[in-house]
């Protein structure tokens, strides 16, 4: 069982012992993703992020704070998703007090400074190209953008070159200000941990001041009613998503459709990679996820096809979900996805800096953390007559979009219109 303590200011600890490991993650997660963001700011979540590791009071810039971490054999790194951000480092045990030191200075004293600034949006710059220059993971973004139309949880992260290019101080300071604050925050510890030992040394190195979150981010409005989104661009392969909106992470059903995911395309075995890759040799990659947000979600098999093949491609996938609304699912099916979820779950959760992300996940969104053998039972207790309802309520041929990126153009919408048929 993990543990937890509230400091006065609203700072949440979560600490779970690991056994068998000497190492151990600290994790810091706060309510700041792109969610949070508006048009004229698209991309301060991002760039924020990459903002804090440019030196503080005690870390006074970049080389000083790796220096901290490489000095002690240590991991640290950093992420922003739309709804949080978060920043970690992983050292040996015995080195905890480093890994709490440089991230309360990152996360406390940074100042934001106009020439780090100045320097770091080239840096951001390139990753924004590069993103571009994938569609691999490009594809993913557009689908979202397909599903969720022009709103916050249809933005990608990365944002605007508009707004990379002429981000200032006041900007960082304000968005700082309003959403890094204790009572948005979690610090997650997991590995080789005392609770005690740990919550002291967080209460003297996290000195935040005792303010409020001062707002939420905008709530889904409607899913967009657009199917298909084109977005030219030559490539050797075509790329393509096709599928449906999904569920919230606060559907009581939102792990049915992870289920159904698996089934789907979560492995070598699967529906599409089976159908798909192995008995039609159209892709090269495939495989069905789910994006589970507060409020909205999605269910999309993501493909890189044959420029000449697509068409088949795409019927093809189309065809595995019509496959699955008709004949609906076995038992024996059921239990291997049960298997190869439950399976998955366990070995992300051999690693420190997994266990303590899932943690501060459903502390800070949900208000309560979650033990990994909590939702471990859900998932068994999950039957085929659950599976079936939530087929029926997802997967809805009036409801199917596609997002392609390769040498196509809006010329091309009513044939593939044409294929997006049960």
């Amino acid at each position: 069982m993990y543990r937890k303590t509230t400091l006065e200011n609203g700072l949440r600890i979560l600490t779970k012992k690991l056994p068998g490991t000497s190492a151990v993650t600290v994790l810091v997660l706060v309510g700041a993703g792109s969610r949070y963001e508006n048009n004229e700011i698209r991309g301060l979540s991002h760039f924020l992020e990459h903002m804090f590791f440019k030196g503080a009071s005690r870390y006074k810039n970049a080389k000083e704070v790796a220096e901290a971490i490489d000095s002690v054999g240590g991991i640290f790194n950093a992420f922003t998703g739309k709804e949080y951000a978060g920043y970690f480092v992983k050292v040996a045990s015995e080195h905890i007090k480093v890994a709490i030191d440089v991230l309360s200075d990152m996360l406390v004293n940074s100042k934001f400074k106009q020439e780090e600034v100045d320097k770091e949006r080239g840096v951001i710059l390139e990753e924004y190209n590069m993103y571009q220059d994938t569609p691999m993971y490009m594809i993913g973004w557009d689908f979202e953008k397909l599903v969720f139309g022009d709103q916050p949880l249809g933005w990608d992260e990365i944002g605007t070159k508009e707004f990379i290019k002429n981000a200032s101080h006041k900007d960082f300071v304000d968005y700082f200000e309003k959403l890094y604050t204790p009572d948005n925050t979690v610090v997650a510890i997991s590995g080789d941990v005392d609770h005690k030992e740990v919550s002291e040394m967080i209460v003297d190195y996290f000195n935040m001041e005792s303010d409020k979150k001062a707002f939420e981010f905008e709530v889904l409005k409607e899913i967009s009613t657009e199917k298909i989104s084109i977005i030219e661009k030559k490539t050797e392969q075509a790329h393509i998503a096709i599928g449906f909106p999904g569920l919230s992470e606060r559907d009581p059903d939102h792990w049915t459709l992870m289920l159904l995911s698996a089934m789907l395309g979560g492995g070598m075995s699967s529906r599409m990679f089976l159908a798909v890759r192995e008995a039609k040799g159209l892709a090269y990659y495939i495989r069905t996820s789910t994006d589970n947000y507060i409020d909205g979600g999605t269910l999309v098999t993501t493909a890189g096809v044959d420029l000449k093949r697509i068409d088949d491609a795409i019927k093809s996938i189309v065809d595995e979900y019509k496959r699955i609304k008709e004949e609906g699912i076995t038992e024996k099916e059921l239990k291997k996805a049960k298997s190869y979820l439950k399976g998955k779950m366990i070995l992300s959760l051999e690693d420190s800096e997994e266990y303590s992300h899932y943690l501060a996940k459903y502390e800070l969104l949900h208000g309560e953390a979650h033990t990994p053998e909590h939702l471990l039972k859900k998932i068994e207790k999950t039957s085929v007559s659950d599976v079936e309802r939530v087929i029926d309520k997802i997967i809805k041929k009036d409801m199917l979009k596609l997002c392609v990126i390769g040498p196509y153009s809006e010329k091309d919408n009513e044939r593939f219109l044409k294929l997006l048929t049960f």
